[in-house]
């Protein structure tokens, strides 16, 4: 994906286009195919979404690392659901652990850094997958949790999505759910319920890397405690 993409959609609103697509549903409740990426992240969206849609979530998660995490965050998001009382509102389709998927997609870009080019093919990956299933089973939309974060780029999730619903035939729904505050949301109710936060984004070079940097904060803090006995 080139650079026109990105300066497109630098200049969308996707609040502003899923407002538009919500105010024109017709009687019939439109059904989503929603990834979720973690319990913290599906918390306000799944709170603001069932408002309007049809929910079914989606696990598939092949890239986090070990599968011990996977499971976690699996029973924390299936807990969450419960807890906030969505249980008969929310229907979850589970994909078990295929971390052969991730590893194959990303084959050739272990060296690259977190953020960049390997981590927009585990979105890809991911959004696939849901493009996929939600042609296969007759969604009218399919999107993603993803857009919560700060720590994800909105722009680049979206412009996947629109690719990726093209090619399968589905329609993919705008969004950056970071708006509206609702980030801040996610973490009241993380609090409230006692949601499992996890420390890194999931994969095992998301691990190394919060690891490698913990350290080095770690050794600044030595070494500054090391002066301040100097002086």
């Amino acid at each position: 994906m080139g650079g026109t993409w990105y300066i497109t959609g630098m200049n969308r609103n996707y609040q502003k286009e899923l407002d538009r697509i919500i105010q024109k549903r017709g009687q019939r409740v439109p059904r989503l195919l929603l990834h979720g990426c973690c319990a913290p992240c599906s918390s306000s969206v799944l709170e603001y979404l069932t408002e309007y849609f049809d929910v079914t979530l989606l696990w598939y998660n092949p890239n986090i690392y070990p599968r011990e995490e996977f499971d976690r965050r699996f029973k924390a998001l299936v807990k969450l659901i419960e807890d906030m009382g969505l249980g008969d509102r929310v229907n979850i389709l589970a994909e078990p652990w295929k971390s052969e998927d991730y590893y194959r997609r990303i084959r050739g870009l272990e060296q690259e850094p977190e953020g960049g080019v390997r981590c927009t093919e585990c979105f890809r990956l991911r959004l696939m997958e849901t493009a996929k299933l939600a042609k296969h089973y007759g969604y009218d939309y399919f999107c993603s949790t993803l857009t919560l974060s700060r720590h994800k780029d909105a722009v680049r999730i979206n412009a996947l999505g629109e690719e990726l619903g093209r090619a399968a035939g589905v329609s993919w729904l705008p969004s950056d759910f970071k708006k509206r505050d609702r980030e801040n949301r996610s973490l009241e109710l993380c609090e409230k319920y006692g949601v499992y936060r996890q420390l890194y984004c999931g994969c095992e070079f998301s691990l190394h890397h919060r690891q490698e940097v913990a350290a080095e904060r770690a050794a600044e803090a030595e070494r500054e405690k090391a002066g301040s006995d100097r002086d």
